[in-house]
């Protein structure tokens, strides 16, 4: 399966690389040349963490560069009046009144504990090219699902700089 990414994510992914390349990867050899100086491995925790911390930011590198390299571009254009990636949303749930506001945002930047849910979860997709005022049946799976209701739609959330996750 292909992760959908906008061009902002493969860029800031793009970044973080060379980031993690050009300044990271050189400090974190260098720590562990001076832990390694130290003598005795057996029992030197300086290493062992120098070391974890290498190991932790190449295995970074390789999980951005697979996602650039696995990812399926789609856009983050939306008409004004639509659902789109990086609109934020107000929904109001039918079944009790209750509104939530969520901003859909691409795999990589969802954390639903701040309101940035994915374009690929039930919610972020049953939303997506909607308007004010239709209501969306939210489809969690084949027996169980819900209603929402959207009332507001802001365009001009796209301008927050969401971070992507660490995994």
């Amino acid at each position: 399966m292909f992760d959908e990414l906008t061009q902002k994510d493969i860029d800031e992914m793009r970044q973080e690389i060379e980031y993690r390349k050009l300044v990271v990867r050189p400090k974190a050899l260098e720590d562990v040349k001076e832990a390694r100086a130290h003598g005795d491995l057996s029992e030197n925790f300086e290493y062992y963490a120098a070391k974890k911390v290498k190991n932790q930011n190449e295995s970074r590198i390789r999980y951005l560069e697979r996602m650039i390299r696995t990812a399926n571009v789609i856009s983050d254009e939306s008409a004004e009046d639509e659902v789109g990636i990086n609109n934020r949303v107000t929904v109001q749930f039918v079944d009790d009144g209750t509104e939530e506001v969520y901003k859909i945002v691409t795999t990589v930047r969802g954390n639903s504990l701040e309101g940035l849910i994915s374009n690929e979860s039930p919610l972020g997709k049953a939303l997506l090219g909607h308007k004010v005022g239709d209501i969306v049946h939210v489809e969690v799976n084949p027996s169980v699902g819900y209603d929402v209701k959207i009332t507001m739609i802001d365009n001009a959330a796209g301008k927050d700089s969401d971070k992507i996750r660490s995994f």
